[in-house]
This record gives structure tokens, C-alpha cells and sequence, in this order.
């Protein structure tokens, strides 16, 4: 992959800070031979996100032979697009895109395309009818995931005669986990008729609005409803549902309400040692080394498989211990 040109990069970031009055991304000389990552994240909305982050961060450093462009889109689709024609403006080697949504992405990543940048696409994918349009795809299997989390289900409840209530909390509304997760558990209501959908409620993966609407459903209830399962699609949405259910006076666990949650940062992960969350669904944010793989065999020039899956497991409070919590990274 050929470096782009220094003086490019400096001359069109300082323009577009002087336009757009954002802090400028290439202050002072830096070394032609590095190679320059455009990075555009969607935010750092989660826990995970930023794990997620941090690792990206971790492996593009100067000492490993790169410089990095960091963009935090702060959860707007539309300031992603701004981020990604900013790196084409100037000539990045590379664009690591973590898109927000799957749709939308046809018109900028074909100029991405035309300028000859690939685009790597992490955590979550992309809805194009041309598959060219991005290099490569690393990140988790969000259906497999789920179909995990409904397989602990069934065998929890395998011997229930009383209906299993179940509330569903989606992430961001179409986010490749969002849809592959809620995918997953529409095909297990649909596989078991003792299974009943009590209410889906709109998380968006962070803590503070799924406090906001879980209270609302709680409070709206004529009285103390009986919940089994709350099908939580991150850990930020299984803190603020947890908080939610107690505060209501529920008791969270394996002898009340069944929290299930996606991501198994070390907080879910204490809370599911702790015995308030039954189930965590790992998804592993630590992609920086298959990020660089990936660009590593393009520089090679190879060209790399279209998608990597992550390795992943399941956590339960039979399968944890304090060692491991203090071994985990995220």
C-alpha cells in the first residue's frame, strides 16, 4: 500500500479544521513512512465501546509503525459520513469504520472506493449491495450470540408448565447486533409457545435510558408483574434494567427475574458472579490485533478474507471466579 503524501495530509486536516472549527488530526511533522489509519468510532457509549476503543488505540501507535486519525461520531450516523470524506480529503492509507447503523453507507463508501482507500469494518457491518465496497469485516457473529442466550433459556425453563414472560431491551435500532440479537430471540418465541413477549422497549445500549423506559414499564403495570426473563442486549442496558427492577422491588437472579446480557464486561461479569445477572454473552471488543492482521495482509498485498469472527463464551455464575474477573481486560 502506498504511504500517502504528507504534505497533503497536513495541508488538507488544517483546512478542514479551519472550516469546520474540529480539532486538527495531524499536528506537526510526521513520518512519511507510517501508515496513516483513518479511525471513525461511533462513540463511546458503553463500556464495551470503550474497551473497544482502547484496543484500537493500543495497537495503531506510532511505535508499531502507524498514525492514527481517531473520530468519535458521538452516536450520529451523519458525523460518521462527515469522518469518512475527511479521511478521503486526506488521503489516509486506510478507514477503519464502526458503523452506527447497517444502511445508508452506499454513496461514501464508493468514494472511499474510488480513491482507492479500503475500508476494514469493525464490531458491526454494513447493508450495500456492492460487497466491494469495504475490504473486510472483523467483529462477533450477533445471531450466534443470541441463539446462545435463547438456548440458556430453553434449558432453564425447560421443565416450566407456567408461560415464561419474557421483556426484550434492543440496542441501537438497526446496529448489526441490535438486528442479529433480536433476530435470534424472535426465532426462539417463535420455536416455543410458553414463550410470551410481555413488551420491547428501545435501549440504545446505554444504561441511563434503560432506567428511563424500564421504570416506566414497571410503574405502568397495575401492580407487581411477574417477569422471568429480561432479554438485556448489552451490559450497559442490563445496569440500567437492573437498577430499574429493584428499585420496583424485584429480586434479580436465578430465583427472580432472569437477566441475560451481551458484551460480559468485567461489571456484568461481577454482577453475574454476585448471582444478579444469570447470563452473560461474550462479545469481545479486543479487536485491534485482528484489525491490523487484516491490514498487515493487505500490505502484503494479499487479499484478506471478508470476515473474521472473534473467539467467544458464555459466563454463568457456575463458570466464574474472582481469579478470572482479575484477569479480565474489559
Amino acid at each position: 500500500m502506498r504511504r500517502r503524501s504528507l504534505t497533503v495530509l497536513m495541508a488538507l486536516s488544517l483546512l478542514f479544521v479551519s472550516a469546520c472549527g474540529d480539532k486538527p488530526d495531524l499536528e506537526g511533522p510526521v513520518d512519511e513512512d507510517l501508515t496513516v489509519i483513518g479511525m471513525c468510532q461511533v462513540g463511546a457509549e458503553s463500556d464495551w465501546r470503550v474497551a473497544n476503543s482502547e484496543s484500537m488505540k493500543a495497537i495503531f501507535t506510532e511505535e508499531n509503525g502507524y498514525h492514527l486519525l481517531f473520530d468519535d461520531a458521538r452516536q450520529k450516523q451523519e458525523n460518521q459520513i462527515t469522518a469518512i470524506r475527511k479521511f478521503i480529503q486526506q488521503q489516509v492509507d486506510y478507514i477503519v469504520l464502526m458503523p452506527i447503523s447497517e444502511a445508508g453507507w452506499d454513496s461514501v463508501l464508493q468514494e472511499a472506493k474510488e480513491a482507492g482507500i479500503p475500508v476494514i469494518l469493525v464490531d458491526r457491518r454494513v447493508d450495500v449491495e456492492d460487497q466491494s465496497l469495504y475490504a473486510a469485516h472483523v467483529g462477533s457473529d450477533f445471531l450466534r450470540e443470541g441463539q446462545r442466550a435463547a438456548t440458556w433459556i430453553e434449558q432453564a425453563f425447560q421443565e416450566a408448565e407456567k408461560p415464561v414472560r419474557i421483556i426484550h431491551i434492543q440496542g441501537t435500532l438497526g446496529s448489526t447486533a441490535q438486528l442479529g440479537r433480536t433476530a435470534a430471540l424472535e426465532e426462539a418465541l417463535a420455536a416455543h409457545e410458553n414463550w410470551e413477549l410481555l413488551v420491547r422497549l428501545d435501549g440504545d445500549f446505554t444504561q441511563a435510558k434503560t432506567y428511563e423506559v424500564m421504570t416506566q414499564y414497571l410503574s405502568s403495570l397495575p401492580g407487581r408483574g411477574e417477569i422471568d426473563v429480561v432479554y438485556c442486549e448489552n451490559d450497559n442496558i442490563a445496569f440500567g434494567a437492573l437498577q430499574a427492577l429493584e428499585e420496583q422491588g424485584y429480586t434479580c437472579g436465578r430465583q427472580g427475574v432472569n437477566i441475560i446480557t451481551f458484551d460480559a464486561t468485567r461489571g456484568a461479569l461481577t454482577e453475574c458472579l454476585n448471582g444478579r445477572i444469570s447470563l452473560a454473552v461474550e462479545c469481545n471488543p479486543l479487536l485491534g490485533p485482528l484489525v491490523e492482521e487484516v491490514i498487515q495482509t493487505m500490505e502484503a498485498g494479499r487479499t484478506p478474507e471478508k470476515h473474521h469472527y472473534v473467539e467467544e463464551q458464555i459466563f454463568t455464575t457456575e463458570n466464574l471466579s474472582a481469579a478470572l474477573l482479575e484477569r479480565r481486560n474489559y
